[in-house]
């Protein structure tokens, strides 16, 4: 299919920044990206399409680094937590679902303790007031905790379980909360209740939502055997609508965590095994927690909690092997380091291997890291996936470190600055998939909010270009796919079509930018 795109404003790519008048498109791919006149004639002389953009812009498809696609569509069809303000609140969103929840679970997502005014954590007993009958389990928006009722508790046998990450009251009893790998053992027994067609409905719901975002490929992190096996069941049947690059979890039950790890060297599956739509690219591992529950790993107590440092999700001897037989199976590693404690044993790993760099091997999140592990990160060779919409969701993050340490705090520009290759993600459902809020972040750091370590970090905001580049370009080649990378000649034809300029708004307008066609290979997709 030929197909040429004209009268419009078309940002073939951002570094440099291109513009160019028209677009000629031939199976999925831009064979020319230049004059209006030649496109027209192109397809006049071979009978194709020819398509009037009407004046709108068009830029290549944002591609989201870092997703969790099948929690993306749990999220999608269960209680919306977000920008809860208090536990009465939440209790009354919870009680007007569960009138009509009609799943053995009931779920929901995205409350922060730190948007309370009654300045605590939610327990059991709080939400048993609500429902008692059915389990519930109401996940935290950092995905590393959650709170449940005292059903839940019990179908989970959490109850009695001796674990830091089961929290207790002063009393030694199981408050509801959990956290780490007693929220994963939770959130496991859920998934034991979920069929082969509900993880089909969540992956293909997400990626519809993807492409509804502009977000034309993502890199779906912790992705198990069950979403795996609904993915290729969507390739199969024609229904996956994005591009999806696989970073499979390593397991959890045999070998040290290791049975998915060991299937893939079994099977000789190496980095790239798939098509255009669905690779396999390697492993992810977690190496410690989230900011927002104190479970990220710092050098240094917690400013706002001198009891706690944090702690590692996985012994340095255990990540040290998994990353050598993934990178020795010629896998991709991407590994999950908030706290700068993590990235210094991330760091220790990957620097006993060989040929860092041509694995771009990845550090996810980097949220904590100081100018020396800067230096270590380029040194080395290896990418980095950042969220820079953590900015303005973690506003709290400043009271976690304290001043000496907030400069430490997502330096996005100070990573440019030393060649390190960024790629752009969401960390979705954590944070919005919303692409505009992500760059808008990046660009603002915070400012217009009143962030209160804006003034500590400002230097490290990206301007709208860097912003940009690191959503395409930066993606995609942390991704090992510059053929996404923006919509030069030969290039694969993703690309979407918005409502405003964002090179001639103020920042501030960034985040209103609307998406109103998205277009993979050439064919649209959305709407």
């Amino acid at each position: 299919m030929l197909a040429g795109f004209v009268n419009g404003t078309i940002y073939a790519s951002f570094k440099p920044l291109r513009r160019v008048e028209a677009l000629l498109v031939a199976d999925g791919r831009v064979i020319y990206a230049g004059g209006r006149e030649v496109v027209e004639a192109a397809v006049k002389m071979l009978g194709g399409e020819l398509v009037d953009l009407g004046g709108r812009v068009v830029l290549p498809g944002f591609i989201d680094s870092h997703v969790h696609l099948d929690e993306l569509g749990m999220h999608l069809n269960t209680l919306d937590l977000s920008g809860v303000r208090s536990i009465a609140e939440l209790k009354e969103k919870l009680g007007k679902h569960a009138e009509k929840a009609g799943a053995a679970w009931i779920l929901g997502h995205g409350w922060d303790q730190e948007l309370f005014k009654e300045k605590r954590w939610p327990t059991r007993w709080d939400l048993d007031e609500v429902v008692r009958d059915k389990p519930v389990m109401l996940t935290r928006t950092c995905l590393h905790a959650a709170v449940l009722n005292t059903r839940a508790m019990e179908l989970t046998e959490l109850l009695n379980v001796d674990s830091p990450n089961v929290v207790r009251d002063e009393c030694g009893v199981p408050t509801g909360v959990v956290k780490e790998e007693a929220f994963d053992n939770a959130r496991e027994k859920l998934k034991e209740t979920l069929t082969e067609s509900d993880y089909e409905k969540f992956i293909e719901d997400a990626a519809r939502y993807a492409a509804s975002q502009g977000v034309t490929t993502v890199g779906f992190v912790s992705c198990d055997e069950r979403s795996l096996k609904a993915l290729s069941k969507l390739r199969g049947d024609g229904r996956l609508s994005i591009r999806v690059r696989v970073y499979l979890t390593p397991g959890r039950r045999v070998s040290n965590g290791r049975e998915m790890l060991e299937a893939l060297k079994r099977l000789g599956v190496r980095r790239g095994f798939g098509d255009d739509v669905l690779k396999i690219m390697g492993v992810k591992i977690l190496v410690d927690g989230s900011l927002g529950a104190r479970t990220a790993w710092l050098t240094e107590p917690y400013s706002d909690d001198p009891l706690t440092s944090g702690y590692p999700s996985i012994s340095e001897e255990v990540l040290e092997s998994i990353v050598k037989e993934a990178h020795e199976a010629g896998l991709q590693v991407a590994i999950h380091g908030i706290g700068d404690r993590a990235i210094d044993v991330i760091l220790g790993a990957l620097k006993r291997l060989r040929e860092v760099k041509l694995r771009r091997h990845r550090i996810e999140h980097a949220s904590v890291i100081r100018e020396d592990q800067v230096d270590e990160v380029s040194k080395l060779g290896i990418a980095v996936s950042v969220q820079p919409h953590f900015i303005i969701t973690d506003w709290w993050a400043g009271k976690r470190l304290g001043e000496r340490r907030m400069r430490w705090l997502y330096p996005f520009k100070s990573m440019m600055e030393k060649g390190i290759v960024m790629g752009f993600g969401t960390d979705s459902p954590v944070e919005p998939l919303n692409p505009w809020e992500t760059v808008y972040a990046a660009v603002t750091r915070g400012r217009y909010e009143g962030i209160s370590y804006y003034e500590s970090t400002a230097r490290e905001s990206l301007t709208l270009e860097e912003a940009l580049q690191a959503y395409t370009w930066g993606s995609a080649r942390i991704m090992f796919d510059e053929d996404l990378a923006d919509l030069t000649e030969g290039k694969l034809a993703d690309f979407i079509i918005i409502d405003k300029d964002p090179f001639t708004i103020e920042e501030k307008e960034l985040r209103n930018i609307k998406i109103l066609e998205t277009y993979v290979g050439g064919r649209r997709i959305w709407p």
